[in-house]
């Protein structure tokens, strides 16, 4: 059994290093299950917002570290790690909210103010989007039959409910795969042909104004370092700094309910601390948010001479939890939906770490771009269906002179390579880093860069879980029907309009849950409606048609 905690213990947790926080006995509390980007922006508008003291706000941790998805790790001895990159956009209006009220780790401005700011200083044209026969392809045309277009028209107009749980290919011919529009579609957002027709719909309508400028990856926003560094640190200084406390070590496996008539309330959260049973109970005017599900749960790491592993959903407590509590509770949505089609989710993604300057000469002379100008490249006639990214150095705020990064992934890991006629998903990070040379027609030069270099790739099972065909219900409401005080956030509970696969995606559930939780007479910015500007839908159809500007 576990041993039950007072609330005031509950709240005696570890924050940032372990040193006590002192919460205020008598006023309500937030748990906030995970310490990803959900979590991370629930604490800061529950004191921004709702004014609530940060020292009554705890989240609960799994790991020994803060940031979830938003990761980066390594030296440049051992080799950087970023198990992926989430793209940004200007009309990513919860995000920029949200940061507009956190400065940077210098104090010079806010995170939104030097985001906007950089943009404007790096602004991404791409010149090499597509690559193929180790030659550069600027701004590669859609070639889009009229059947094609007319199917993504009638796509943005088709209520969702007409679609259900049917995928891409369900809607288009075997040909429309075969198009530069569906090459650079699916590997800037991470699609696969299976995956859900609606959620594609979703990204035709929410990301309608780019779409003219696509074949240069134009409005493309990237953070000054990587995501974890930009925004995760000083988001997390700016709630340390207030008191909130985040409890490592700690995984939540179920919570206790009380049932009424036509409502619920949580009464207790059951976890494991460090491997022992606990239970913190709870007031009936506290409240809890939790993170449903991980994209990156179970995610495996593989070095120059050892390939990931694909792991399964029993690693880690993200996805277990999600189905303890579903389990008779339809409201709370079908975790199964996302977890039981791996090989329909699981891609591999690999971090490079550069000793030497050679590569990204090369690299900058074939591609007409600099290190942060150019976007994702991708090699459209790879087995792999890989892509890589090459970033302004440096990418880490402690990464030495003379040290570069780059990070990549592969669609199709259990094609064979080109060049490494294995699949990627066995792959070493020295066979990944073979094969990426050899698409770039790297001779010469390829036994002095892979001596020089380190690749660490990551096998992430779940990792477009999201974008899996479902139906109405699989996914639960930010409030579930009948919730006192119990919320759900992150990449898998249900927000009309919007996109997964965004911290957007993640910060707008918080906001969304706070603002409801607390009964505030606010509401989040709306979601950006292209499909309403006339100009927008002008240059879209333009482009869609491959007609000039």
């Amino acid at each position: 059994m576990p041993t039950e905690t007072s609330l005031q213990d509950a709240a005696l947790v570890k924050a940032g290093a372990g040193s006590p926080a002192t919460a205020a006995v008598g006023e309500p509390h937030a748990f906030l299950v995970g310490g990803g980007i959900a979590s991370l922006a629930a604490a800061a508008f529950l004191i921004r917002d709702g004014d609530m003291p940060g020292c009554n706000i705890t989240i609960l941790e799994e790991l020994d570290r803060i940031g979830g998805s938003l990761d980066a790790a390594g030296s440049a001895d051992a080799g950087y790690s970023l198990r992926g990159g989430r793209m940004f956009e200007s009309k990513y209006l919860c995000t920029f909210d949200l940061f507009s009220s956190i400065p940077t780790l210098d104090d010079s401005q806010t995170v939104t103010q030097e985001t906007f700011a950089w943009n404007e200083t790096m602004k991404t044209s791409s010149k090499s989007r597509l690559f193929r026969d180790g030659k550069r392809q600027t701004a590669p045309k859609f070639g889009l039959s009229e059947a094609h277009i007319l199917t993504i028209e009638r796509l943005a107009l088709e209520p969702e409910v007409f679609l259900g749980d049917t995928r891409i290919s369900d809607q288009f011919d075997a040909e429309f795969f075969t198009t530069d529009f569906w090459f650079m579609w699916c590997t800037t957002f991470a699609f696969q042909p299976w995956h859900s027709a609606v959620e594609f719909k979703r990204y035709l309508v929410r990301f309608a104004h780019m779409v003219d400028g696509f074949d240069r990856l134009k409005g493309i926003m990237r953070t000054v370092f990587n995501q974890y560094d930009s925004m995760v640190r000083p988001l997390m200084k700016w709630l340390k700094d207030r008191g909130v406390s985040v409890q490592y070590n700690t995984r939540v496996t179920d919570l206790s309910f009380h049932e009424g008539e036509r409502d619920f309330r949580v009464t207790g959260i059951d976890c494991e601390v460090s491997g022992l049973a606990e239970r913190i109970v709870l007031a009936d005017d506290d409240l809890v948010m939790v993170t449903l599900g991980s994209m990156t749960g179970a995610s495996s790491l593989g070095d120059m001479n050892t390939p990931p592993q694909l792991l399964g959903k029993s690693v880690g407590g993200a996805w277990t939890l999600w189905e303890n509590l579903a389990a008779g509770r339809p409201e709370f949505g079908r975790p199964e939906a996302f977890t039981d089609h791996i090989d329909q989710s699981k891609w591999v993604s690999f971090t490079i770490t550069l000793h030497d300057p050679t590569f990204l000469r090369i690299v900058g002379d074939l591609t007409g771009n600099v290190p942060g100008e150019g976007g994702l490249i991708t090699f459209a006639d790879s087995g792999w269906l890989a892509s890589i990214v090459i970033p302004y150095q440096p990418h880490f705020i402690d990464q030495p002179d003379g040290v570069s990064v780059l990070w990549g992934y592969g669609l199709s890991v259990d094609a064979l390579g080109d060049f490494v006629r294995k699949p990627m998903s066995a792959c070493t990070g020295a066979e990944i880093m073979t094969e990426i040379l050899g698409q770039l027609r790297i001779k010469a030069e390829a036994a002095g860069i892979l001596e020089t270099s380190i690749c660490r790739s990551c096998m992430m099972p779940f990792i477009t879980s999201q974008f899996l065909p479902r139906e109405a219900g699989d996914r639960p409401k930010v409030i579930p029907k009948g919730s006192r005080n119990l919320a759900f956030m992150g990449q898998f509970c249900e927000l009309p309009d919007d996109v997964v696969f965004t911290v957007e995606y993640s910060i707008r559930s918080a906001q969304v849950g706070v603002y409801a939780l607390l009964d505030l007479k606010l509401a989040p910015p709306p979601v950006y409606q292209g499909k309403f500007d006339p100009r927008v839908l002008y240059r879209a159809f333009r482009a869609l048609h491959d007609i000039p500007a």
